[in-house]
């Protein structure tokens, strides 16, 4: 097995880290955004690791695996790898393809959980290798769902390694006619609170609290032409 890593943030950082520990020889390249954790990793374990796609080695790599990789990768990058992609989402696809799974997990009330599918030329669209679903309370937020996203798809993708580098495990394909599909540029307006509006009291405590991740923004109103933001905090009595 030859393994193209591209790998991002805490979630790459941790899942770098295992696989140097676990399946060193399986690295044939790590690819990361910049000169960071990750680098440092890569150079302390012996694997190869540049910040950049533009010089990629000729010899091809069995598998790529997009490990909280911040961007949508496209052909001719996509045929890079013999057997392609493999992504890691936090949220339990079809639900929530695109941005911001955990602040419409609570707003529209889908499934939320993390899963493992094989990139294709859509966004999040590719079949199902393998998912974790994971339970929401009313104590969750925006934070603690990003959190439990990324606990999960490192969890998650430890469990489901081996079977992916022998090719003993078979993907299926998404039902998309119960899926969601959500764009970074939704974020700012569906956080308005609209005071004229009439909420249930769950439908208002499910976008505060989806909106509940510091230091990022709260939802938000505005009255007189000047807009405050809010947050909530829910805890069991």
């Amino acid at each position: 097995m030859r393994l193209l890593l591209m790998a991002d943030g805490t979630v790459g950082l941790s899942i770098a880290k295992w696989l140097i520990a676990n399946w060193r020889d399986d690295l044939s390249l790590i690819v990361t955004t910049g000169f960071n954790d990750i680098t440092k990793l890569a150079a302390l374990g012996g694997v190869p690791a540049q910040t950049t796609l533009g010089e990629l080695p000729p010899e091809r790599p069995d598998l790529g695996l997009l490990a909280w990789w911040p961007n949508i990768i496209k052909a001719p990058l996509l045929d890079y790898p013999k057997e392609g992609f493999v992504n890691t989402h936090p949220s339990l696809l079809p639900h929530n393809r695109g941005r911001n799974y955990n602040f419409w997990a609570l707003v529209e009330g889908s499934p939320f959980g993390v899963t493992l599918h094989r990139v294709d030329g859509g966004v999040d669209t590719g079949p199902i290798y393998a998912q974790k679903q994971i339970p929401v309370t009313w104590e969750d937020t925006g934070a603690t769902l990003y959190s439990k996203a990324a606990a999960g798809m490192i969890e998650l993708f430890k469990e489901t390694y081996p079977r992916l580098r022998t090719g003993s495990i078979h993907a299926t394909p998404q039902d998309k006619s119960v899926g969601t599909f959500h764009r970074g540029a939704e974020l700012e307006a569906a956080s308005r609170i609209d005071l004229d509006k009439n909420y249930s009291g769950r439908d208002l405590l499910n976008l505060l609290r989806a909106r509940t991740f510091p230091p990022h923004p709260g939802a938000w109103f505005e009255e007189d032409g000047v807009k405050y933001e809010v947050r909530v905090d829910i805890s069991r009595q």
